[in-house]
């Protein structure tokens, strides 16, 4: 059994979903500590008439940095929802599948909602479900495990009775090989995949939201993701 882990990420980009794809078990690491600075969890990038269109969630301030993923509050005091509805209507106006996915966006992009792990939380379930993706996705908080760094993900693999752990290629820098030898798990490293697709607005970038996949080509995503 082939499992992963990976903070969840607001709007991921497609390397991001092609490492779930390839994998039986994929934990979301939600009980872990929120980090400082800029961080993929609150922020990614899509594409407009300028180029890269960096979309960023504002969240509460106060205890940042000191908090779990899951108690990291959305700042609903700053009017951003409009915003960002508009931003991405605008940019993706002349996209083939724009209407079939933007309204994921009308949902999330509300003064109701108030956590942002419940946020990309909605949002991978609802690309996974775009993806007929079978993978089965547990987050941390279900396991109970407490400890940190490269003894977590061993301690989730034995939860769940991994045989092999997929870890991201650039993983190798923290993860200690040691542990996972100790505890009789193999170590597979992913290096995701960069597809190539009909982008709008010029030349091509690569490895933004897997949105931009989905509002430029629809039911190929899984397809292009996998080539």
């Amino acid at each position: 059994m082939i499992v992963s882990t990976a903070r969840p990420y607001f709007c991921p980009y497609p390397g991001y979903f092609a490492k779930i794809l390839a994998c039986d078990i994929f934990v979301v690491l939600d009980e872990v500590q929120f980090p400082q600075g800029s961080t993929w969890i609150t922020r990614n990038r899509f594409k407009n008439d300028q180029g890269t269109l960096w979309m960023s969630i504002p969240v509460c301030k106060k205890g940042l940095g000191l908090q779990m993923i899951s108690k990291v509050k959305i700042c609903n005091e700053v009017l951003w929802q409009k915003k960002h509805l508009a931003s991405l209507q605008q940019a993706y106006w002349h996209a083939p599948y724009r209407e079939e996915h933007l309204g994921i966006f009308e949902r999330l992009f509300s003064p109701d909602q108030e956590n942002i792990l419940d946020m990309n939380m909605e949002i991978m379930a609802y690309v996974l479900g775009e993806l007929d993706c079978t993978t089965r996705i547990i987050r941390l908080s279900e396991l109970g495990i407490k400890e940190k760094g490269t003894a977590l993900i061993v301690d989730i693999c034995l939860a769940l009775g991994a045989s092999r752990y997929l870890a991201q290629d650039s993983a190798t820098k923290w993860l200690d090989s040691v542990l996972f030898e100790q505890a009789g798990i193999e170590m597979e490293f992913h290096k995701p995949p960069i597809p190539i697709y009909p982008q709008l607005w010029g030349p091509f970038i690569s490895n933004l939201s897997i949105f931009d996949l989905l509002f430029t080509c629809g039911p190929r995503t899984r397809e292009i993701i996998r080539q």
